[in-house]
This record gives C-alpha cells, sequence and structure tokens, in this order.
C-alpha cells in the first residue's frame, strides 16, 4: 500500500560451532522471539553416523537440541512444538522414556511419525519450535 513503511523482520541465524563439512541449512533460524530448529539426528561426532545403542543416540539427539536452543539463548522449555520421524515406529516407547527425562514439566505438542530410512543410521530425527518465555 502506498504511505505504508515496510518493516524487515530480523533473522538470526545459529550455527552450532565446529561443523566439519558445510551443510545447505541452518542448525535454526530465530525470527523475533521464534526459534525454527531444522531436524537433527543423534549423531556421534566421533563416528559420523548414530551410535549402536537407541539410549545413547537419543542423548545426542536431545543434547544437540539444547545446544542449539542454548545458542538462541533459550531452553528446552521454551520448546512448543516437536516433530519426530522414525523408521521403526517400535522405538515410540523408548523415544517416551528419553522424552519425559528432558520434559519434566510441562510438555510440547508433538507428532511422532513413521518414516524410511534416516540419514547416518538414525533412528529418530527431530525438529521442532521454540518460543522465547516473556
Amino acid at each position: 500500500m502506498p504511505g505504508k513503511a515496510k518493516t524487515k523482520t530480523k533473522r538470526r541465524y545459529i550455527n552450532l560451532p565446529g561443523r566439519k563439512t558445510a551443510l545447505p541449512f541452518s542448525d535454526a533460524v530465530k525470527v523475533g522471539e521464534t526459534l525454527y530448529l531444522s531436524g537433527r539426528i543423534g549423531i556421534d561426532p566421533k563416528t559420523g553416523v548414530a551410535p549402536d545403542d537407541v539410549d545413547s543416540e537419543l542423548r545426542l539427539l536431545f543434547d544437540g537440541f539444547e545446544a542449539v536452543l542454548s545458542e538462541a539463548d533459550m531452553s528446552m522449555d521454551d520448546l512448543v512444538w516437536v516433530q519426530v520421524y522414525s523408521p521403526d515406529v517400535a522405538l515410540w516407547e523408548r523415544f517416551n522414556v528419553a522424552y519425559l527425562k528432558r520434559f519434566p514439566k510441562e510438555l510440547p505438542a508433538r507428532a511422532f511419525i513413521g518414516s524410511g530410512p534416516l540419514l547416518k543410521g538414525g533412528r529418530f530425527e527431530m525438529l521442532g519450535v521454540a518460543v522465547k518465555r516473556s
């Protein structure tokens, strides 16, 4: 509309330090008080693939999410929505046990979706949206 000034929405692109390769995405993008987190897999940084042990993979997955949130001055308590992909939906209960340890109070909205194979041998890929609490 004529006469109206356009306002630009400030964006902050967040990438964890120490990436070994240039990937074609950001770990997260913060727009205002909202953070959009890219899909993460629990990758062992020493081997570059998911560990054989499911619980180790889940720990790495959640630790990675917490690290990205921390870079944005946020925490797991700021997550409002997550989506989880798994090629083996029989792992739903194992995922829930680890999930509840990371969210002892309020739970974000969530979807757990059966998928095809994930990169690097992952059994879970999680993405999410966080909104900074006032």
